[in-house]
C-alpha cells in the first residue's frame, strides 16, 4: 500500500490513498448507461463481485459475494451521472464506491476510482483494478448487442 502524503490548501499535511481512475467508452447515451448501471436490480447483469441473488429486503438491496452477503446502496444522483454506491461487507466495513457516467460526444464515458485502502496489497489493489475493467466492459457489452 502507499501512502501520499500532500499538502492542503490550508498547508497541513494530508494522507491519501493510492487511485486509479479507470474508464470505458460506451456507445450509447449516459441515460441509458445510468438506466442500467444505477439500477440495483441490473447488477447481476455486470457487476461480477454483486452478482448473485440481488434481492430488496425491508427497503435494503442485498447481494450474494464472494465475501458473503453484502447490501448494495447507492447514494448518488443518477440523474447526473453520479452512481456512486456503498457496499457494507459481511463485518460491517463499508466501502464507498466513486463511479461517473460523462458525456462523451454522443456516448459515455464510465469512471470508476479505484482506492488502494489500508491493509490492501499492491497485488489485491491489482487484481481489483483487473475485476473493475471486467465489470465495466461487461457494461459495455450490453450496448454493443
Amino acid at each position: 500500500m502507499r501512502l501520499v502524503r500532500s499538502r492542503s490548501l490550508c498547508h497541513r499535511d494530508v494522507m491519501t490513498w493510492r487511485v486509479e481512475h479507470i474508464s470505458r467508452s460506451i456507445a450509447a447515451a449516459p441515460t441509458a448507461v445510468c438506466a442500467v448501471a444505477g439500477d440495483p436490480e441490473q447488477l447481476p447483469r455486470w457487476a461480477a463481485g454483486l452478482s448473485s441473488g440481488v434481492r430488496l429486503e425491508e427497503g435494503r438491496w442485498v447481494t450474494e459475494s464472494p465475501m458473503g452477503l453484502v447490501e448494495v446502496r447507492f447514494t448518488g444522483e443518477a440523474a447526473e451521472g453520479i452512481l456512486d454506491h456503498d457496499v457494507t461487507l459481511p463485518d460491517g466495513t463499508v466501502v464507498h464506491n466513486t463511479l461517473r457516467v460523462l458525456p462523451n460526444d454522443g456516448g459515455s464515458e464510465v469512471v470508476f476510482s479505484l482506492f488502494q485502502r489500508d491493509g490492501m496489497t499492491d497485488d489485491e489493489f491489482a487484481r481489483d483494478a483487473e475485476a473493475v475493467r471486467a465489470d465495466l466492459d461487461r457494461v459495455a457489452a450490453i450496448f454493443d448487442s
